[in-house]
């Protein structure tokens, strides 16, 4: 893994490479996109069983074929492996209980002149959940997107889910049971994108896709924004990890290939005032990816993708890592707390040794679906308000119109708006 100094002479070029790290080439799949969504629109469920036999090589004979069946779904559930339930059972326990904290609420206030002011939240119908399902399939992402929308009360969940070769993930299905999810298409890529925000003869439009997938999902979610709500343009996965001379070299290089084995364009960044550690962590990082079975994937990350910076003080890897705002961040130091209100970009932060980020992606309870690329400066993880909308509430007396009428309609008349201005006038003239 390279290791990289900010006293390097070209350390300001290699940092610049790290913060382009999730640069895709949009432009490059936007045309192909368009078109798979444009099918969709013109030929519904046509469109999509061309594209399935296309891309996920199986042939739909008919429109009931698209749907996997809820007793499909229990069977997944009831032969699950008993521990294994449990533990399905154990994350969704914490899942849910952590979501609930976020519920924000419906309020009224009550003014002396008689004006009434509130805020009402209200869920969405319908919400659609993309998941990955190609090079893997992740029950774990299916609890994060749909826990959230059962605890906003959503009418109706449904997924979207690619099956090569007409396989389905059983674990998958046993969540999407356990979740009570309404329907579950075997539709993948942008096509499932475009099926659930125009809506075909099978699939009903949606109000908000959420769900992490590859560029051609990420570039669909962008352009059906507006028809629909999106959570993020998510890309690919990263970690970045804070670190001093405590940090523990093999937990930190088992932490950066947790990201690493992902796919062959995660991130994964160590930053560290220990240059010691630095080395110690290179070594244990090539012993390790020999030993694991997804090392070629692994191996090309970190090669590409995998850096280790040694920075001058803690003041110096703080501003840093600011600046790459990781989707992960793991903080291992002697006190990780106190660096915490340091922390201004980072889309899950890890505190102490003995939180690796997977715990984050399975049991702890935070969601999993986080910002990616920098964009936890302006995102925020997939939450409950995500499947919330909020409207105004907002009632005068004529006692308030009285007190504040005319204020409103002097504003109105320098915007030129003569009707909003005497739509006001017109209730104080009446006595």
């Amino acid at each position: 893994m390279r290791i990289i100094n900010t006293k390097d002479k070209n350390f300001k070029v290699e940092f610049e490479n790290i913060l382009q790290r999730a640069k895709s080439d949009i432009k490059g799949v936007s045309k192909i996109v368009e078109n798979i969504i444009d099918e969709i629109v013109e030929d519904g469920n046509e469109a999509l069983k061309r594209h399935i036999e296309k891309f996920d090589k199986w042939i739909v004979k008919s429109d009931d074929d698209l749907l996997i069946s809820q007793d499909l779904m229990k069977k997944a559930y009831d032969n699950l492996d008993e521990n294994l339930r449990a533990s399905l059972h154990k994350a969704f326990d914490r899942i849910k209980n952590y979501h609930e904290k976020q519920l924000p609420k419906s309020w009224i206030d009550f003014e002396d002149n008689g004006t009434i002011l509130g805020q009402k939240v209200t869920p969405v119908d319908r919400a659609g959940l993309y998941i990955p399902g190609g090079k893997a399939a992740y029950p774990s992402s299916l609890l994060m997107n749909a826990i959230p929308a059962l605890v906003a009360k959503v009418k109706e969940i449904v997924v979207c889910t690619p099956t090569p070769n007409n396989e389905v993930n059983e674990l998958l299905l046993a969540a999407c049971y356990l979740c009570k999810v309404a329907k579950v298409y075997k539709v993948g890529g942008a096509s499932a994108i475009a099926a659930m925000a125009y809506g075909t003869q099978t699939i009903s439009k949606v109000d908000v896709i959420t769900g992490p997938g590859n560029i051609f999902v990420a570039t669909a979610k962008k352009m059906v924004f507006g028809e629909v709500n999106i959570d993020m343009i998510a890309g690919p996965s990263e970690i970045g990890i804070i670190a001093d001379e405590s940090a523990n070299a093999k937990y930190v290089a088992f932490d950066l290939l947790s990201q690493a084995e992902h796919d062959e364009m995660a991130s994964s960044i160590l930053i560290t005032t220990s240059e010691f550690l630095a080395k110690n962590v290179s070594l244990e990082v090539q012993n390790i990816l020999k030993t694991l079975s997804r090392k070629e994937i692994a191996q090309k990350s970190i090669d590409d993708r995998g850096s280790i910076i040694v920075a001058s003080n803690m003041d110096e890897v703080i501003e840093l890592m600011n600046e790459i705002a990781p989707e992960h961040l793991e903080v291992m130091t002697k006190n990780p707390f106190e660096l915490l209100p340091y922390i201004k970009h980072a889309g899950a932060i890890f505190l102490g040794e003995n939180t690796p980020e997977p715990i984050g992606d399975y049991i702890a309870g935070p969601n999993h679906t986080l910002p990616t690329g920098s964009t936890a400066k302006f995102y925020s993880p997939l939450n409950v308000e995500n499947f919330l909308k909020k409207s105004s509430i907002i009632s005068f007396s004529k006692k308030a119109i009285d007190e504040l009428g005319e204020a409103c309609a002097l504003l109105a008349d320098t915007e030129g708006l003569e009707a909003h201005a005497k739509s006001v006038r017109v209730r104080l003239e009446d006595k």
